[in-house]
């Protein structure tokens, strides 16, 4: 088993980052490393995700939404043909630290006898980090320009 764990604080409550994480459509405009994803995040459902490392090849995979919880938690399961090959259960999970402020997990636990083969630590861990920024960049800009409601 390995993991890659990367966190991001985010000036945005968890509401305006989920947001951001669902808007599916969008990803090709500002995700470097998830560069699509169609489908239902519903649980039990499959979606299809493209995803594209730093310095490597792209891929695309038809995951199983696993886990739905909202502005909480999202997570997939994928796998390479039959389980226990090369499984990974990719994972974002939003922690408010206070009102207006969210912390980004974004985490994949890989499993199976072919991960020490095909996984690139070093390239998936800097793809999790340049997609966290730019979920950071764009749930600050946007709270940043939401209006406050008021009573």
């Amino acid at each position: 088993m390995e993991k890659i764990e990367t966190f991001e604080e985010i000036d945005a409550p968890p509401d305006v980052v989920w947001d951001v994480l669902l808007e599916f459509d969008s990803y090709p405009e500002w995700n470097p490393f998830i560069r699509a994803i169609e489908g239902d995040p519903s649980r039990g459902e499959r979606l299809r995700v493209r995803i594209e490392p730093p310095e490597s090849r792209g891929m695309t995979f038809r995951p199983t939404v696993i886990a739905v919880e909202p502005e909480r938690r999202l997570a997939w399961r994928g796998r390479l043909i039959v389980p226990f090959v090369f499984d990974g259960d990719h994972e974002f999970h939003l922690e408010p630290i206070d009102d207006d402020r969210t912390r980004l997990l974004h985490r994949e636990t890989f499993r199976g006898v072919l991960v020490p083969v095909l996984l690139d630590h070093d390239r998936v861990e800097r793809g999790f980090e340049a997609m966290n920024e730019a979920v950071k960049e764009r749930a600050e800009r946007r709270a940043a320009t939401e209006t406050p409601v008021s009573s």
